[in-house]
Parts: C-alpha cells; sequence; structure tokens
C-alpha cells in the first residue's frame, strides 16, 4: 500500500514528461497553427514547458499542488483547441478527436484531485511537512 500513491504519481505524470520535445518541432507548431492557436510558434512551446514542469512536479511531490494548476493551465487549451471533435466533419477523425478530448477531460479530473489533496506520503512535500 505504502507505494501505491508514488507509483500513481508516476503513471500520472509520464503522459507530460514524454511529450514536451515535440511541443519544439515545426510540426507539431504547423498542425497547432492549422487547428486555430494564435502564435502558435510562442504558445505550443511554451505549452510544452509548462505540461512537463507540472508533471515533474507531480512525480517528485514536490510543489505537487501548484504543478497540478499547472497541468489545468495546460490540458484545458489544448482540449479545446487541438481535440475540438465536435467540429470535424469526417467520422474517423470525429472519433479521434473524442478519444483524444475524453483522454485529456480524464486528466484534467485527476490533476483537479491533486491541486486539492497534494502528492500524500513518499513525496519532496510530504518531507517538508507540506502534504
Amino acid at each position: 500500500m505504502r507505494y501505491v500513491i508514488p507509483a500513481g504519481r508516476l503513471l500520472y505524470s509520464l503522459i507530460f514528461l514524454m511529450t514536451p520535445l515535440s511541443h519544439f518541432s515545426a510540426g507539431t507548431i504547423a498542425y497547432a497553427s492549422l487547428s486555430g492557436v494564435p502564435m502558435a510558434g510562442i504558445l505550443v512551446p511554451l505549452s510544452g514547458v509548462i505540461g512537463f514542469v507540472g508533471g515533474l512536479s507531480v512525480l517528485l511531490g514536490y510543489q505537487t499542488k501548484r504543478g497540478a494548476w499547472l497541468l489545468v493551465a495546460f490540458l484545458i487549451p489544448v482540449s479545446l483547441t487541438m481535440h475540438a471533435f465536435w467540429s470535424v466533419q469526417d467520422p474517423t477523425m470525429h472519433q479521434a478527436q473524442l478519444a483524444h478530448f475524453m483522454k485529456n477531460v480524464s486528466l484534467l479530473g485527476a490533476a483537479l484531485l491533486i491541486s486539492q489533496f497534494g502528492a500524500g506520503p513518499m513525496s519532496l512535500d510530504a518531507r517538508r511537512g507540506g502534504v
């Protein structure tokens, strides 16, 4: 039981820690621009940094509530702009974007829980007395 919460933090944070470099690629920035993201050349790399810092915070359990709020700030605009399934006409793409949107909604729910309950035991926050 002792390792369940740290394992959960690890598994949750992986998606945010594995993808930030793609936010600096020309292809990702171009795709975001086509999806209607304003100032994509600035906002897409910035979103990669925000997601990475938030994910690292959750993983380490350091300033975890603030890190979770960073993930909330990342997930809401990304979900609404990059996975706008309601505007996709092709049935296959509609279904794919719906799946991505709902994945992000689930990630958002977990981030909101973490923003309220913190990192739990076996975290840097707990060592400092601020679970």
